[in-house]
């Protein structure tokens, strides 16, 4: 092993994957897959379908273990961690799913409350005040939203409230499964533009599971190429359309994304 390979993650390298393989049976899913997501950057995993990004998604968030190698979560090694200690490293993920993945059966306020309700001993005061807090940060009217089901709300409004939910535990990573899938480019655009306040209000590092060139091209600081379970190129996503690998430059021109009109974060101003 090199020296780079064996040196601890830097205190800015918030999830590293070093060497990692997984399989299942006789078939290798991911090969040696190598990665490194800084804090309070969002990292963009893109790639077709059979990639391995759902696997990939899995390790990193601590719900299954690799076959070989490393995973480094905030500088702590979780591939061979005990189940108590692992459970403590899942709070350290908030989840934000494809369909937002909440509970139909019960209201918002009581989707939103669930993390508090589970993992904390908060009295019923302390919960209702940050589930009604959250819910008015990210643009909701917390009297109005709390008390529906989430069947009343429109596709945009579940994103949010599902965000809400992710935000509970105030996770240092935020991690978002396909998260513009199956909605049209506006909606797209407006969840895209939540997850860079989220990124830009809390400091979180985000981690994006996505097959969406655009938003890819809108958020990325860094987009990572999976195919066939290996990493075939990374950097900002101007480097891939860009630079030397012909894998990259195909996959973005064969996603008929006219990339070049697109605002990016990489270009934008940091705010004061």
């Amino acid at each position: 092993m090199d020296q780079a390979q064996s040196a601890p993650p830097r205190s800015d390298e918030t999830v590293v994957l070093r060497q990692v393989r997984k399989t299942f049976g006789d078939q290798e899913v991911l090969r040696g897959v190598d990665l490194t997501a800084r804090r309070a950057e969002t990292t963009v995993i893109i790639g077709g379908s059979g990639a391995g990004k759902t696997t990939l998604l899995r390790l990193i968030v601590a719900l299954d273990r690799p076959t070989t190698g490393d995973i480094f979560i905030e500088g702590e090694n979780i591939a061979k961690m005990s189940e108590n200690d692992l459970n403590r490293i899942r709070k350290k993920f908030g989840m934000v799913y494809q369909y937002a993945a909440l509970l139909d059966s019960i209201s918002v306020f009581d989707n939103v409350a669930f993390p508090l309700v589970e993992h904390t001993k908060l009295p019923k005061k302390e919960i209702y005040t940050r589930v009604m807090e959250k819910l008015e940060i990210l643009g909701l009217d917390p009297k109005v939203v709390a008390p529906k089901f989430p069947s009343e709300l429109s596709g945009g409004m579940r994103k949010r409230v599902g965000l809400a939910r992710a935000l509970m535990l105030e996770p240092p990573i935020l991690v978002y499964d396909e998260p513009t899938s199956g909605l049209d480019p506006l909606t797209s655009r407006i969840v895209d533009d939540l997850i860079e306040e989220m990124r830009e209000r809390f400091g979180v590092t985000s981690i994006v599971i996505s097959h969406d060139i655009a938003s890819c091209f809108r958020i990325a600081h860094q987009a990572v190429l999976l195919i066939k379970g290996k990493v075939e190129a990374a950097g900002t996503p101007d480097s891939l359309l860009e630079g030397g690998n012909e894998v990259a430059r195909e996959f973005i021109k064969n996603s008929g994304v006219d990339v070049h009109g697109i605002d990016r974060v990489t270009r934008r101003a940091p705010k004061r």
